[in-house]
Order: C-alpha cells, then structure tokens, then sequence
C-alpha cells in the first residue's frame, strides 16, 4: 500500500502543487523558528505555537499539538530541533486520526447495504457547492456509479440552473422544480426516482443562506425527515462544504451548521488558492467531524478523497 495507502503518485504531486500556498508559507515560518536551535525547547515551542496559528490552525487545535509535542519532549529528555517537522507531522496525524473514520475512500466505495446512497451537502454560497456536487458526481460516475441529482436549493433560480449545468455536463440525471418550490418536496421526488431507478447515489442540494439558525435548523429537519419516509434511513450522510480560502470565518460557518443539522462529513474547497490550508485540521479536530474531500483546484479531478498521511506530507514536508 505505501506510505500514502491507495494515494497514488500522479495524485500526491497533485495534492503538492494545490497546497504550495500554504506549504510556502507555513515551511518560510518553521524555518526561522529551527534555524541555529539545537534543541526543542520552551522558546522553540512558543514559536512554533505563533507559526501553527498564523496558519489557521486555531487556537483550540494549536494547543492541543503543542501539548503533544510538549509530552514527546518530556519522554524523550533530549529532542534535536532539526527534528520538529517529522515530529509535527506524526502528532498530526495523529490528532486527525481521532475525527477519520472515513478514511480509505479513495475509490468511491459506497455501503453495499444503502442503495440509494444518499447525500445531503449543506454550506452557505460562494464556498463552491454546486461546483463540488457536480465533481461528485463525476467522480461516482467514473467509479461505476449510477448517480442523480436533487435541486434542493430553490431559494435562488440560478442554483437550479447551475445544478443543471453539471448535471447536463457529466450526463447524469437531475429532479428539479420551479425557483421557491418546497426543498423537501424535491427530496421527496428525487429519492422516489432514484429507488424506482435503482440509482446507486443520491446527491441533493440545499439552500445555502446562513437565515437565523432556527429557521435553518427547521428546513433541514424537515428535508431530513421527508427523505426518510421514502428511504428510512436518510440521509446517509450530511456532507459539510466550507472555503478552505476564507480562513477563520470557516470555522464560525462549521459552527453554525454543525448546531444546524447532523454534518458526518467535511469537504473544504479552494485550498490550492490560500495559504490558509492549515484550516483543515482545525475544522476537523474542533467540530469532532473527519475531512472527507478537499478540492485543490479547478479541474474536474481536482476534489480528491482526503488522505491525512500525504495532506500533512504536503503541508509540513520538507
């Protein structure tokens, strides 16, 4: 398998090249904290503290691997500052570890028992929604899948019509209604025609407006609650899209939606136009909620399946 599991060659130097933003950036800041230490101590870990939260790794998360490495010194007795890195990389990963279930999903294998296979993605505009859903869709497709579309999102016509757009462009099928109908309307239609067509996976879109959380919560229990009088278990799984670019503010979109609805799964996108990457692993560790995709660019297959081992080798790699 490698040290990368299933993560091929072709797509790590991929993965490189969508983080070298934030590899630059977060590598130019842990240089200047090793050069002339030869050892890791208290200044050595204050620093690395400042480096790890100017790269939008939180607050919270930051701590907590600063703590790791605190734990590692003391064992140790003796740690050479040269290093820092391989040791950062490993308490890392260890620490998405704890939220990465969904782990090994490099080939879109879904449940053999859940057909269809639902998925609910959630996420307010601009944070690249449709765009993913229709990388989704394309990336079920070429595993084999028969996939269908939901335009759930009826608050604004253009959503219906960019869905479309996708759907027309991977030659999948799309249920849809007018701008302003009942989103769980839609679901209910989408999911009925996917079981009479026996599709394998279900994507369905919702709204992407942050109303007062009250309201927002109402709508997607409603959504949830009339999928499953068609499939009773649905959705399997409420898929969480946040723009990697915008830093912090994703943290606060996680929030919001994590008290909303559900989420089991993260996709971040934008990743490859950001030095902002290290987002990632504090929306994970923070919200207790595994990274399932990360987009790092425009391309179709530019949403990869989130492999923890090659992300961290590609952020903190020398």
């Amino acid at each position: 398998m490698g040290l990368f599991g299933s993560f091929n060659k072709a797509r790590k130097e991929r993965l490189d090249e969508g983080l070298a933003k934030t590899k630059e950036s977060v590598l130019k800041k842990l240089t200047r904290v090793i050069v002339g230490r030869s050892k890791v101590d208290e200044e050595v870990l204050d620093e690395l503290e400042e480096v790890l939260i100017s790269s939008d790794v939180g607050v919270d998360t930051t701590l907590r691997i600063i703590q790791r490495i605190e734990q590692r010194v003391s064992k140790d007795k003796f740690l050479d500052a040269g290093e820092l890195d391989k040791i950062l990389k490993e308490e890392i990963v260890a620490l998405l570890a704890e939220n990465s279930a969904l782990q090994g999903m490099d080939d879109f294998d879904l449940p053999a028992d859940k057909k269809p296979y639902v998925i609910m993605v959630v996420g307010v505009n601009g944070v690249g929604k449709t765009t993913t859903i229709g990388k989704l869709a394309h990336k079920f497709k070429s595993a084999g899948k028969n996939v269908m579309l939901g335009a759930g999102d009826t608050f604004r016509a253009a959503a219906i019509d960019q869905l479309e757009i996708w759907a027309q462009r991977v030659n999948v099928p799309i249920v849809k209604q007018k701008m302003g109908a009942d989103p769980a309307s839609v679901a209910f239609d989408t999911l009925s025609s996917a079981k009479a067509q026996n599709i394998d996976v279900v994507i369905i879109d919702t709204a992407g407006r942050l109303h007062n959380k009250v309201n927002l919560m109402n709508e997607l229990s409603k959504i949830k609650n009339v999928m499953q009088k068609v499939i009773p278990d649905a959705p399997h799984e409420i898929l969480l899209i946040l723009d990697g670019s915008t830093g912090q503010n994703a943290f606060e979109q996680a929030k919001q939606f994590t008290k909303a609805t559900e989420v089991n799964a993260l996709a971040i996108t934008k990743l490859d136009g950001t030095a902002k990457g290290g987002v990632v692993i504090g929306v994970s560790d923070q919200f207790k909620v595994p990274v399932k995709y990360i987009g790092i660019g425009e391309a179709m297959d530019d949403l990869q399946p989130f492999n923890r081992e090659a992300f961290v080798d590609s952020l903190f790699g020398k």
